[in-house]
């Protein structure tokens, strides 16, 4: 299955989004908390519905139930501005009483239908074991390697990425210390 370069990018996004609400400082689990204070924030949130519509879209994460799991496979295939209706998706995409209510709040919104297909997407890469945002690899040393999943790049985003790991290297071996 193929990816849309617009999931793939937002995918690592919603990752790292969900990875900073999971765990505070001390290393505690405070998701729950972190959620119903984003929740609460919904209304200011709205406006980055476009700019950066992972960072809203973890308000709706388990508000979701996935019934039609080819038809959220077929989603992920389509650019960001080739999305099917968002009412179109209601029988793939259950919404809970909760999430239901949100909805309503973002269908109000210029670009809600689309950012809630944004959002159904998301969790649905998020909930599913074949979609990881990231993939562990071992460098030939064997120690364990960056954080990078290649599962889904083209051929020309895996040249460039060797291009940069290379060039990085380099200013290793010239003294530089390894940009993260």
């Amino acid at each position: 299955m193929s990816i849309s370069p617009f999931f793939r990018e937002l995918r690592s996004a919603y990752q790292s989004e969900m990875d900073d609400l999971t765990f505070d400082s001390e290393g505690r689990n405070v998701l729950r908390q972190r959620l119903t204070q984003r929740r609460n924030e919904f209304d200011f949130l709205l406006n980055m519905i476009e700019l950066s519509p992972e960072m809203v879209a973890v308000t709706f994460h388990q508000g979701f139930r996935f019934k039609l799991p080819a038809v959220m496979d077929h989603l992920l295939t389509h650019a960001a501005d080739e999305f099917p209706d968002w009412h179109s998706l209601a029988d793939a995409a259950e919404l809970t009483p909760w999430a239901h209510d949100l909805t309503q709040v973002v269908l109000k919104e210029p670009m809600g239908a689309w950012f809630l297909t944004v959002a159904a997407g998301l969790e649905y890469m998020y909930g599913k074991a074949e979609f990881p945002a990231s993939i562990k690899h071992d460098n030939d040393d064997g120690a364990a390697g960056d954080d990078h999943d290649n599962a889904f790049e083209t051929e020309e985003e895996q040249d460039a990425r060797s291009r940069e790991e290379a060039g990085a290297d380099w200013m290793v071996e010239q003294g530089f210390d390894r940009k993260d």
